[in-house]
């Protein structure tokens, strides 16, 4: 199959054109530093120790997105739940970088020092020199586990892997867990981002089922 039969068989791959332009906004924002921002903060956030084990389902993340975005890519003959994820993703995404414009927000809840030197606090490390900690609320990290655990939930269904169903609903939960116990984010970060996906979801759900009933 040669590029041009590719692109014919899985057009629908039209839809990453939003991706170059979501980083160079974002990463507009993570360069901004001329602005007032509001620290992102609540009580709950003190009760929540730092644990550099959650690294790891922190990281799982990106192979979690990218995995789950293939499988549904592939599945040709289920493509509205590509197309569904997908919606959700750009729709919660670019909501969270209007909100990010509008109101500039951070937080300051990362430790100054690790009480373990291992590989885990030295990933951390480097994650904190790479990763501002401004832009949090709400967690984009968040959002997206939540719509790809749901798209995810949807191919279980479609084809009857209740396995799949289980095992996504575990690591969405490590890594929303996961960027409390890193000091990544707020509380409130988290909960503005399963309010968004709840918001999110609702509208596409109302998309995509007037669409199939057509």
């Amino acid at each position: 199959m040669n590029w041009k039969q590719f692109i014919y068989r899985y057009k629908h791959i039209f839809v990453a054109l939003y991706f170059p332009v979501y980083m160079v906004w974002f990463v507009w924002l993570e360069a901004r530093d001329d602005v007032p921002f509001t620290y992102i903060h609540c009580a709950i956030d003190d009760y929540i120790p730092f644990c550099e084990y959650f690294i790891i389902p922190y990281l799982l993340w990106f192979v979690y997105v990218f995995a789950t975005l293939a499988l549904l890519f592939f599945d040709l003959k289920h493509l509205e739940n590509y197309y569904q994820t997908i919606a959700t993703l750009i729709i919660g995404m670019t909501a969270s970088l209007l909100i990010y414009t509008l109101f500039p927000n951070a937080q300051n809840m990362r430790p100054t020092q690790f009480t373990h030197d291992n590989i885990f606090t030295q990933v951390i490390s480097m994650l904190y020199a790479t990763d501002t900690d401004t832009n949090v609320l709400p967690s984009i990290h968040v959002f997206n586990s939540l719509a790809i655990h749901a798209g995810l939930c949807r191919y279980a269904t479609i084809h009857k892997q209740k396995i799949w169903r289980n095992g996504s609903f575990v690591l969405c939960l490590l890594i929303c867990m996961s960027t409390l116990f890193l000091k990544q984010h707020s509380f409130l970060d988290v909960a503005a981002a399963i309010v968004l996906f709840m918001i999110v979801s609702w509208i596409t759900n109302i998309l995509f089922r007037k669409r199939t009933t057509k």
